[in-house]
């Protein structure tokens, strides 16, 4: 039995495209095509081997990438001999369309987080006379704790997951079957932390081998931290991910 999930963090391939410049500090003008398609290209595999919905337009994406890779791959012509001795227009770099699309995206992307503060600022601003709201102060800060970790820092961090227990992987195994529900692993996975003292690290959660435990238990901590049920922390980029229960959070009288 397939369990289909659909990730609405993902905006979009520029989106994705964007992050991965971010995160490998790669110049958005002089972007390494050949880096960036690997890169873009291992993110749409592990979306498929977790059996997320992988929208048309990032598909598209990839197969635009793979063209421009190919077209930089090309043997380049003596562009200077030919502009003088005939006066001919060279061809645009094959990234550029890509690199526009990428900036009007970004622009964008800012003046919407801009807005967005400035949506949060006039939220908090009252016009009614000042009321005591203590009793509110903690649930409130439940639900305003900003999390430094991104989906597609958790899905880097599963990347990481799948090639050491690839590495770790004896050369015989037996191989059983056994369905394991979502709503299962997501108490097993609290209940784990909870006897952790409230805390522990990303990979502790995946004690088994087989490829089935590994993307049930990734989609369990996905759904546990949309429900705000676990609460997800990292120090620095390519730190350890740290995993622990929110407050009230309670399983089979675990408290």
């Amino acid at each position: 039995m397939q369990y289909n999930v659909k990730i609405d963090a993902f905006e979009g391939p520029l989106d994705l495209l964007l992050h991965l410049i971010n995160r490998l500090e790669i110049d958005i003008y002089d972007i390494p095509v050949s880096k960036i398609t690997e890169q873009y290209l291992l993110y749409i595999h592990t979306m498929k081997e977790l059996q997320l919905d992988v929208a048309s337009e990032y598909l598209v994406m990839a197969a635009t990438l793979l063209a421009i890779k190919s077209k930089m791959l090309l043997p380049k012509h003596e562009e200077d001999e030919l502009e003088d001795e005939f006066g001919l227009e060279m061809e645009e770099d094959p990234r550029d369309e890509l690199v526009e699309r990428l900036i009007e995206y970004k622009k964008y992307k800012e003046a919407a987080e801009e807005l967005k503060e400035m949506e949060q600022e006039r939220g908090m601003i009252y016009t009614k006379p000042p009321s005591d709201l203590a009793v509110y102060a903690e649930s409130e800060q439940n639900d305003l704790k900003d999390l430094n970790v991104s989906l597609y820092d958790m899905l880097g961090a599963f990347q990481k997951l799948l090639r050491r227990k690839k590495l770790q992987k004896p050369l015989s195994t037996k191989i059983t079957r056994q369905e394991i529900p979502i709503e299962t692993r997501m108490e097993e996975i609290v209940t784990f932390i909870k006897k952790s003292h409230g805390r522990t690290t990303f990979y502790s959660l995946f004690p088994k081998e087989d490829k089935e435990h590994l993307v049930v238990t990734f989609l369990a901590v996905l759904e546990l931290m949309k429900r705000q049920e676990i609460a997800v922390s990292q120090v620095g980029n390519f730190s350890e991910i740290y995993i622990e229960a929110t407050e009230g959070v309670a399983v089979n009288g675990i408290n």
